[in-house]
C-alpha cells in the first residue's frame, strides 16, 4: 500500500488527513524502522507493508466505532502503539493510555510521541494484571483496545477490569473470530461482558481476514479479576 492508496483509501471511509497528518506517519514509520535495529518492534520494515498492515489495520477500529464519541482509550499490550497511535493521529482530541509490560516499548513510545508532538498520550510499565487493580485506572475507560494474539478468554480477563460501565472492548484479531469468542464467552459474561458484535473485513490489497470483536461492558468486573500476573495466561477462565 503506496502513500496515495492509503490516504484515498482511509478517505474513502470518511478518514481525510491533512499534510501534517501524513507526515506524522511518514515520522512514525521512520521512528519505527530506526529503533526496529536497536530493539524487536515489529518484524514488518518495509513501507508498504507498514503502511497496509499497521497503520491502516489499526485505523479500522474507527470504520466500525465512532472515535468522535470516544473520549478515553486505554491500548494494552500495544507493542509498537498499535492500533492507538494510528488512531491518536487520525483523531488528535482522543485521550490514548498504553500499557505495556516491556519497559523498551515504553521508552519507544515516549520518544514517539515526542517526535509526532501528540498530546494527551499516557503509556505506563506495567503487567496489565495490575494495572487493572489501580483505583485511577479500574473500569475509567470508554475504550479498552488489544491487538494481541493472546486467546479471548486470556484478553476479556486484562483487558474488560479497564472498561467503564457502557463502554466497549475492542479484540482485534485475524482469522476464526466467531470460534474465539464461542470458547471466551462463559469468561465474558463473568467479566461483565456482552457480544455487541462481530465485524468482519478483508484487509486491502492482500485480501486478508481480519476481524473486530466488539464486547459491551454491562455491569461491573468482580474485584478478584484479574488474576495475579501470570495466571490468566497459565489459567485461562
Amino acid at each position: 500500500m503506496n502513500i496515495e492508496q492509503y490516504q484515498n483509501m482511509l478517505e474513502e471511509k470518511g478518514i481525510s488527513l491533512s499534510s501534517y497528518q501524513l507526515d506524522q506517519f511518514n515520522t512514525y514509520f521512520q521512528t519505527l524502522v530506526e529503533w526496529n535495529e536497536k530493539m524487536n518492534l515489529t518484524a514488518i520494515t518495509e513501507r508498504e507493508e507498514v503502511y497496509l498492515k499497521h497503520f491502516y489495520d489499526s485505523i479500522a477500529a474507527a470504520f466500525y466505532l465512532d472515535i468522535h464519541k470516544v473520549s478515553t482509550l486505554c491500548d494494552v499490550g500495544s507493542g509498537a502503539g498499535f492500533p492507538s497511535i494510528p488512531l491518536k493521529i487520525c483523531f488528535p482530541e482522543l485521550e490514548i493510555t498504553i500499557v505495556d509490560s516491556l519497559n523498551k516499548r515504553i521508552s519507544f513510545l515516549d520518544h514517539l510521541s515526542e517526535e509526532l508532538h501528540l498530546k494527551g498520550t499516557h503509556f505506563y510499565h506495567d503487567r496489565a494484571e495490575t494495572f487493572a487493580k489501580k483505583k485511577e485506572h479500574r473500569e475509567k475507560y470508554d475504550v479498552v483496545t488489544a491487538r494481541a494474539v493472546a486467546r479471548m478468554s486470556v484478553l476479556s480477563e486484562l483487558c474488560l477490569p479497564l472498561v467503564k460501565k457502557g463502554g466497549t472492548f475492542l479484540a482485534m484479531k485475524a482469522a476464526n473470530a466467531n470460534d474465539e469468542f464461542d470458547a471466551a464467552a462463559d469468561a465474558i459474561k463473568l467479566l461483565g461482558g456482552t457480544l455487541k458484535n462481530i465485524e468482519q473485513f478483508q484487509l486491502p490489497i492482500e485480501n486478508s481476514e481480519r476481524n473486530l470483536i466488539f464486547i459491551e461492558k454491562v455491569k461491573p468486573t468482580p474485584k478478584k479479576y484479574p488474576r495475579k500476573p501470570g495466571t490468566p495466561n497459565r489459567d485461562p477462565l
